[in-house]
């Protein structure tokens, strides 16, 4: 499932193992037994946030081990896309059709869009327009890297 996300540079996974090494404090890591998921994010902290459940058959570990309930739990919660503009895997109309206004265009002018959208993130906005925005930064950046790799001459 992280495969889904190797061009997406707002997108990171991490593991890490708290039998060994506890975190104490305010973080809960480990409440409600293990393993714990949680995401993590500018709203959260470095507490971050558990994962809600979206059924109730079975235990977590059934639910995320779905990669269609794990995609849609890093989408929604990092307000991002699986998107890879470059074979359109994964993408909806919506961003194919913002790819194809951008495609091709130099890399400063796009630089200077992910800069623009990066900087309305902080403001207050509905969970779908925060999504819209992550789903264009994640498809810009990877733009921004084709438009700065080197083309082959034939």
């Amino acid at each position: 499932m992280t495969a889904a996300f190797k061009n997406n540079s707002l997108v990171a996974f991490g593991d890490v193992n708290l039998q060994d090494a506890p975190i104490g404090g305010p973080y809960q890591a480990g409440a409600g037994g293990w393993p714990t998921v949680r995401y993590f994010n500018k709203e959260t902290g470095v507490g971050g946030a558990p994962y809600k459940r979206k059924t109730t058959e079975g235990g977590m570990c059934d639910e995320l081990g779905k990669d269609s309930y794990m995609t849609e739990y890093v989408t929604e919660y990092g307000m991002t896309s699986a998107c890879d503009v470059g074979s359109g895997e994964a993408c909806t109309e919506r961003e194919l059709d913002f790819v194809s206004k951008w495609k091709g265009k130099p890399a400063d002018e796009i630089a200077t869009q992910i800069t623009r959208l990066r900087g309305m993130a902080a403001s207050s906005m509905k969970p779908d327009l925060k999504q819209w925005l992550g789903m264009r930064v994640n498809a810009l950046t990877q733009l921004q890297v084709e438009a700065l790799t080197p083309k082959e001459e034939l």
